[in-house]
């Protein structure tokens, strides 16, 4: 039985790969949704779809009840962002209609927060999965692959660094400038720490890559894993941009956030990325990915492990769709039997999203 599959924000960066991705799925019925009508009505025209894609307008913010009870989807894929300021209108609408919802957010207390809507889900029989992205997704993944390997994981570090010429959205840049300068905590050293976005600086060096700066980024994994993963003495993620320049530019704002001298930047999300084009001549289209599990072996040794991944020819942000696509594929082919709300944790294997990563031009390795 064919599943109809509603992308809102399907014609956006993320969403546009995942529409174009599932369209040629036998079993699913793409529904490209947004507040553009042209917009959406062009990409259905470019799909190479097995079964004829529709075009809707959908605006998040107006009756998202009404709209799906017109349109009747089976399953729902959100991906349009950002989260931090979204409460869980369209999962709960989902609910009440019988549909099963999927995000991308990476908004920590969203994704965190979904298991609020579990009671209503199981009634409903549907499943709602939120942070269907990198975090937690693929990092889960990573930490379930390699715990075996040791005795006791006490330490993750990792992050990410995207390449400059790159698609790059408003609603990615407005979630990073949400909290840039601002506090969150992280487990460190046992203790529940306070640090702040984008401060931290540090550098990294990247195989086939070279070295990129990083700085403390706020994701769904440092409410995640302390539960998840018990054993844990400390939890530090990172992101990073290509040049340096642009890098210490967003790192010295933080500072004036810090110091109360300015009160956020996410007002500015427009004109800061509209300036960071302004600079792709200078980059690359290589972004990277990396984490470091560190603890105890099996006889009680120091043992760590690193994993990297390197993406090429601009295909970094294709990443964090796959475990959408994935939970698309699985629901459509009725191979997920849960039901309920949940982070995206414990749903795709390593080896499942890797797998899924194959075509494109992405490498990683294993030390």
């Amino acid at each position: 039985m064919t599943q109809r599959v509603l992308i809102i924000g399907g014609y956006g960066n993320f969403g546009s790969f995942i529409t174009k991705t599932l369209a040629k799925e036998a079993n699913i019925q793409v529904i490209v949704a947004g507040r553009s009508a042209e917009k959406a009505k062009q990409l259905v025209l470019e799909l190479d779809s097995i079964n004829t894609a529709e075009a809707v307008v959908l605006d998040i913010n107006d009756d998202i009840t009404a709209a799906l009870k017109s349109i009747k989807p089976n399953i729902v894929i959100h991906t349009s962002g950002p989260f931090q300021a979204q409460g869980y209108g369209v999962a709960q609408a989902c609910i009440q209609h019988g549909i099963h919802y999927i995000d991308l957010a990476d908004g920590r207390h969203f994704v965190d927060g979904i298991v609020a809507l579990d009671e209503a889900a199981r009634k409903q029989d549907v499943l709602v999965i939120s942070g269907a992205s990198s975090v937690p997704c693929l990092t889960s993944a990573l930490v379930d692959y390699y715990k075996d390997e040791f005795k006791e994981i006490e330490s993750l570090d990792y992050g990410i660094t995207t390449a400059q010429k790159t698609a790059r959205g408003l609603a990615t840049t407005a979630a990073i400038l949400g909290y840039t300068g601002k506090p969150f905590k992280t487990l460190i050293d046992g203790r529940q720490t306070a640090i702040y976005g984008w401060q931290g600086l540090r550098v990294r060096k990247y195989k086939d890559l070279g070295w990129r700066l990083l700085g403390n980024c706020d994701v769904p994994d440092l409410a995640l894993f302390p539960q998840r993963y018990p054993a844990l003495k400390t939890i530090r993620f990172y992101a990073g941009l290509e040049i340096a320049f642009i890098h210490c530019t967003l790192w010295s704002l933080s500072w004036l956030v810090r110091l109360r001298l300015i009160r956020q930047l996410d007002k500015a999300a427009t004109l800061l990325l509209r300036l960071s084009f302004l600079f792709d001549w200078l980059g690359s289209a290589t972004s990277a990915f990396h984490m470091v599990l560190s603890g105890k072996g099996e006889n009680g040794e120091e043992k760590s492990i690193t994993f990297e991944l390197i993406a090429r020819s601009g295909d970094g942000p294709y990443i964090p769709c796959m475990p959408a696509i994935l939970m698309a594929k699985k629901l459509a082919a009725s191979s997920v039997v849960e039901r309920g709300a949940y982070p995206c944790v414990g749903f795709i294997s390593r080896d499942e999203y890797l797998n899924a990563l194959s075509e494109l031009d992405i490498t990683w390795n294993v030390d």
